[in-house]
């Protein structure tokens, strides 16, 4: 498990290399977690449900894989709706800010 120092917490918010952005179903592209907390938020329940169902989830794979929070990559995992899943991302995002 990683130690969350204020270097980490930066590094997580920060913009992911331009071939790691988060292409959405709706053609939004994503460099950072904030920017997918307001896409979360904004998006059609057709494009949540594309990339997170019960198959798949996209955005939890994007989050544990390249940006590297597995915490929230679980809590994500977790959320079946929307709402859920934006309210964890805030949720962790203040948390990170806060360090």
């Amino acid at each position: 498990m990683v130690r969350i120092t204020k270097t980490v917490a930066e590094k997580w918010l920060a913009d992911v290399v331009n071939e790691k952005y988060f292409w959405c179903s709706d053609g939004r592209v994503l460099k950072n977690l904030p920017e997918l907390e307001v896409a979360l938020k904004e998006m059609s329940e057709e494009t949540f449900h594309y990339h997170s169902n019960e198959f798949k989830n996209d955005f939890s794979n994007w989050v544990h894989d390249v940006v590297g929070d597995e915490k929230l990559a679980r809590d994500l995992r977790k959320n079946t709706t929307q709402i859920q899943a934006a309210k964890s991302l805030a949720d962790r995002i203040a948390w990170l800010k806060g360090k």
